[in-house]
């Protein structure tokens, strides 16, 4: 027998409480039955994006909130600044042109945080760009962008909003809405929110909302302003994933009687846990600058292809961990503290990275990892 862990950076697991709400019989979402349980989860998101305004449910992955946060927004022709740095703020860009908005684009080296100053100074040269896209956790290089000093750029300018994807940092890492003064954040249900992939969210300023209502791209199904007005209704504008919207009551109760700062602080323990593991391993972080604490991407050693590592472990052992994208296929690897982990995955995955590493002919101590990982935990 093997069991299989999953520790990708999405999906990520799914715990028993949620797993067992969605095997109850289905309800109907038309129904006082079904506009409590979606009550409930709204003011819960609210605790979570830590916000007062209302955060809109969407039926789709994360790239739905993407694509919705761009056609509800702007209008044919407006520029809009997008931070590529990964393949996730390529997406952004890729959205934008897909509906001819122009993009200007602030290339950022895969594995490398992005200078705030940049963005200023973007933004000072061409008082045209009414938006900046840019990713909070880049998933694909292991990087968190400084989005608080970010926002205080932004906030200055009354023609340009700031559109963060978060969707692999809500529930993992610090992202005060409100506070720092974000104007659009997007979120997914597969990530740190421990459910399966299909919802997706997307928080909006007053400021946000002003825009708008200035927008004049095609939209049907991903209308914001039609969303809006069903949730204060206790419903969505079209027919909801109704299983993962009753699976995520129960996850969202977790992270509130878990509260939020013990939740990134059990994620900053296995973050800074991995890292001193692979360290020890004698393996090099791709951002050891910048460095996430959803998910750790990790060079492969030269001479090494890192996609016979990620084989390695699921096929001999079980573990499932990420390679990397793009131009990073077969230089890195990706093993996620996302979500419902805790300290067991990290040591499984520890002790997986090891064996594997040995049997490639890598020349690895066994244990010296583990050891690593052990007095970061004693330690804190």
């Amino acid at each position: 027998m093997k069991k299989k862990l999953l520790l990708s950076p999405g999906p990520t697991p799914v715990p028993p409480q949620a797993l067992l709400a969605m095997a109850q019989p289905i309800i109907h979402h038309r129904t006082p039955e079904y506009v409590e349980i979606f009550n409930e989860v709204r003011e819960k998101l609210k605790y979570l994006f830590q916000t007062k305004n209302e955060v809109l449910t969407l039926s789709s992955s994360g790239t739905g909130a993407m694509e919705g946060a761009v056609t509800n927004l702007l209008s044919k022709g407006d520029k809009a600044l997008v931070v590529i740095g990964g393949k996730f703020g390529e997406r952004w860009a890729e959205i934008c042109h897909s509906y001819d908005i122009e993009v200007v684009p602030l290339e950022v080296e895969w594995g490398m945080g992005v200078d705030p100053n940049l963005i200023a100074e973007t933004l000072e040269k061409d008082p045209e760009i009414k938006a900046v896209y840019t990713t909070m956790n880049e998933t694909s290089t292991g990087v968190v962008y400084d989005i608080e000093n970010i926002a205080k750029i932004v906030q200055k300018k009354e023609n340009c909003i700031l559109v963060v994807d978060a969707i692999s940092a809500i529930g993992a890492l610090p992202c005060p809405t409100d506070e720092w003064g974000l104007d659009v954040v997007v979120a997914g249900s597969q990530k740190a929110l421990m459910i399966p992939p299909g919802l997706a969210f997307a928080c909006l300023s007053d400021k946000a909302w002003g825009f708008v209502e200035k927008s004049t791209l095609p939209k049907y199904y991903f209308d914001f302003k039609k969303e809006r007005k069903n949730l204060l209704k206790g419903q969505t504008a079209y027919t909801p994933a109704v299983s993962l919207v009753v699976a995520i009551k129960e996850t969202l109760t977790m992270i509130h009687d878990e509260g939020l700062e013990n939740i990134f602080h059990r994620h900053d323990r296995l973050a800074r846990a991995t890292r001193a593991a692979v360290k020890a391993i004698g393996l090099e972080l791709l951002a050891p600058q910048s460095p996430s604490n959803a998910v750790t991407a990790v060079k492969a050693p030269e001479g090494v292809d890192a996609q016979e590592i990620v084989k390695k472990m699921k096929g001999k052992y079980g573990m499932i961990i990420a390679g990397g994208q793009a131009h990073l296929k077969g230089k890195i690897f990706r093993i996620a503290h996302l979500g419902y982990a805790d300290l067991s995955d990290t040591f499984s995955a520890i002790a997986c990275l090891e064996m594997s590493c040995k049997e490639l002919g890598l020349p690895v101590t066994l244990g010296a990892g583990i050891r690593a990982a052990e007095e970061i935990f004693l330690a804190d």
